[in-house]
């Protein structure tokens, strides 16, 4: 007798977005007492953005993590002590450890379960949704709760106008249950380490204090030029896992880091507009966070419908990228 075959599909989504939103013209402002000059126009010409959410002093990654997976489970119409995995993706952890994942955990009451974080940085939540559909397909997990939590305004050099004006701070979480009908199709990772100084944050704590550059560095045109490649490889890639073509995907959504790596992309598959889901305008780069706050957003907008073939894309620091294409 044929085994049934197990498969992991998405049942909810969540968001969990600081309150304070902070206008380009508001952040300028800002950032002319510290002596940068920039300007709303300046920004969005380069980057597509126009606000992002910044956590208020105290509000924690977990914190916002838990918003968005709170969100997620009443999405699913399921209870957190259901839960029997939890991965955590984000490069601003509260502590060294233990993980967000485990504080997440005890805040939402799902003790027990296996919770770990996974570090992959703006491709982070990409990796966390492999991850746990990899084990959903073993049969050792029937229910997952993947997140995406960042407060990267903590990390920003706010006298470096190439960096501090393209992040925010957000979450976002989904519901991944077993299934016996395909939900994740194919899944593409990759991670190239020669290309880790294009983007990275290399300080450390030792002996009591830190060690290394603390803030987030970048090379911009470096970043652009590998995102724009690795992107479009790594969609025709995944679409050929699953014996699809470009024509048959309904909707792009991949991190929102910069609207011209967005719209790079699109054109290279022949993605409509229409169907390219964009929101750094008003969330700016959240890192692990971006791909499944946009996700939320076109769920609860009602524009995704059973049957549709969605894909989910990251590329950040180390430099990683993946993606995962989805069947709703």
């Amino acid at each position: 007798m044929q085994a049934h075959r197990l498969y992991s599909r998405i049942t909810g989504t969540g968001s969990g977005l600081p309150q304070r939103i902070v206008s380009n013209e508001e952040l300028a402002r800002e950032l002319a007492t510290r002596g940068v000059e920039t300007s709303d126009e300046w920004i969005v010409a380069r980057t597509g953005i126009r606000q992002r959410h910044i956590a208020e002093p105290g509000v924690t990654t977990a914190e916002l993590g838990v918003r968005a997976a709170q969100a997620a489970l009443q999405s699913a119409g399921v209870d957190a002590g259901s839960i029997d995995l939890i991965v955590v993706a984000t490069s601003t952890p509260d502590q060294i450890f233990p993980s967000t994942a485990c504080l997440i955990q005890a805040r939402i009451g799902a003790l027990g379960c296996a919770a770990f974080d996974v570090q992959a940085v703006c491709s982070g939540f990409v990796y966390g949704i492999a991850t746990a559909d990899a084990l959903i397909r073993t049969g050792a997990h029937k229910r997952a709760l993947v997140v995406g939590a960042e407060v990267f305004s903590r990390i920003l050099d706010w006298t470096d106008r190439t960096t501090c004006v393209l992040f925010g701070d957000g979450a976002g979480a989904v519901v991944l249950e077993a299934s016996s009908e395909p939900g994740v199709l194919a899944v593409q990772l990759k991670a190239d380490g020669s290309h880790a100084g294009v983007l990275c944050t290399a300080g450390r704590v030792a002996n009591g204090m830190v060690e290394g550059d603390p803030f987030l560095r970048m090379d911009g045109q470096a970043v652009f030029k590998l995102a724009v490649n690795v992107l479009g490889n790594s969609a025709t890639e995944t679409l050929a896992q699953a014996k699809l073509d470009p024509s048959d995907l309904d909707w792009l959504i991949p991190h929102q880091a910069n609207v011209r790596i967005l719209n790079a992309t699109a054109r290279r598959l022949g993605v409509p507009e229409d169907r390219l889901v964009v929101t750094v305008n008003r969330h700016a780069n959240t890192s692990a966070a971006s791909v499944p706050l946009a996700l939320d957003e076109v769920v609860r907008g009602g524009r995704i419908k059973r049957g549709d073939n969605l894909l989910l894309q990251g590329v950040g620091g180390g430099f990683t990228w993946g993606s995962v294409l989805v069947r709703w």
